[in-house]
């Protein structure tokens, strides 16, 4: 097997605002992993948030690279259990890896993935479109500029509740609130009172993600649903957000990949928790690996490459919300 690792920097259509950053471009790494005459890819991006960046992930795959080419290991559950003593540190390193392996092993089946897992894709969930923060108007232009059936508003300023209530006079359509950490507890109950007259579904991690306390009371309080998202990175975090949240929002870079996902679905599904998985702003490589998850989710955030001012992928394609995969096995994807 070898490894081949690409770095990028994507280009946004537009400057991407969020409670705590605005990026007008996002550095990724794709992991490429060839075997026989196949390839399977894989993708993370950098996050300031978690201390992350490419060449860190470049150094800590590199450390390993003989451990990972002399593998002999067949299924994707013991490829990362192998790779992850030497990565449990940077776990969108392990996340690119895994994406990368199953993918291949996948190929290398003649299966997609979501065959591979024996899914019915009957009842896909559609995927929202993120608002990022900005003035009233420019989120307003967003949202004409792409008509869509759900969209995901990133809040956290002072003028949250104007925001959503001008917003809601120009469409129909769901909207979920992700104030990234950026509020208090009277805040989030109060903010909930009126969100829910707007059509909100539900909110997305709305206190920072260490305050349990505050987690707990807002879950008993609150007239919408909670979805933790920054307090839920690991396996082991779903079982604290039981009776802390009403659902998780899964991110595969953070929790180390496709495999430990897929556990933490199941754990969530078995705790009567909703779940969904979100994106980062990445390519159609990460995004068309979640696409095969969908069967066992609630909710899905995974219009990341929707936001690229161009790709470097072709894969999943989505259209009004709703995912169509590609014609070709594993997740799909094939480098542009």
């Amino acid at each position: 097997m070898k490894l081949i690792l690409r770095e990028y920097n994507l280009k946004l259509k537009h400057t991407f605002t969020i409670s705590r950053e605005s990026i007008e471009t996002q550095p990724s790494l794709i992991v490429e992993l060839q075997s026989e005459d196949f390839s399977g890819y894989g993708e993370a991006t950098s996050n300031p948030y978690y201390n992350i960046t490419v060449p860190m992930m470049i150094q800590d795959l590199e450390k390993i690279r003989v451990l990972i080419e002399s593998s002999d290991n067949e299924f994707p559950e013991d490829f990362w259990a192998l790779a992850y003593p030497y990565l449990k540190h940077d776990m969108f390193a392990l996340c690119a890896l895994d994406i990368a392996f199953t993918d291949l092993y996948a190929r290398k089946k003649g299966k997609k993935l979501y065959q591979l897992w024996d899914y019915s894709t009957e009842k896909n969930v559609l995927t929202d479109y993120t608002i990022g923060i900005a003035s009233i108007e420019k989120m307003l232009s967003k949202m004409q500029e792409l008509p869509w059936p759900i969209y995901k508003i990133k809040l956290g300023t002072a003028e949250d509740i104007a925001i959503v209530k001008e917003l809601r006079k120009h469409t129909d359509a769901i909207f979920r609130i992700d104030a990234n950490c950026g509020w208090g507890v009277e805040e989030t109950i109060n903010n909930a009172v009126e969100l829910k007259k707007l059509g909100v579904e539900f909110l997305e991690q709305p206190i920072k993600a260490d305050d349990w306390k505050a987690h707990k009371e807002v879950f008993k309080h609150s007239v919408l649903p909670i979805i933790a998202d920054e307090s839920c990175i690991l396996e082991e975090d779903v079982a604290k957000c039981h009776n802390h949240f009403h659902g998780v929002n899964i991110k595969l870079v953070k929790c180390g990949g496709l495999t430990p996902a897929r556990r933490m679905i199941q754990e969530s599904k078995k705790l009567g928790m909703k779940t969904m998985v979100g994106c980062m702003t990445e390519s159609t490589v990460g995004i068309s690996a979640i696409a095969h998850l969908l069967p066992q989710l609630d909710y899905v955030d995974m219009d990341g490459a929707l936001l690229l001012a161009e790709d470097i992928a072709t894969g999943v394609t989505i259209e009004n919300g709703k995912v169509s995969y590609s014609d070709l096995n594993g997740t799909g994807v094939t480098l542009i």
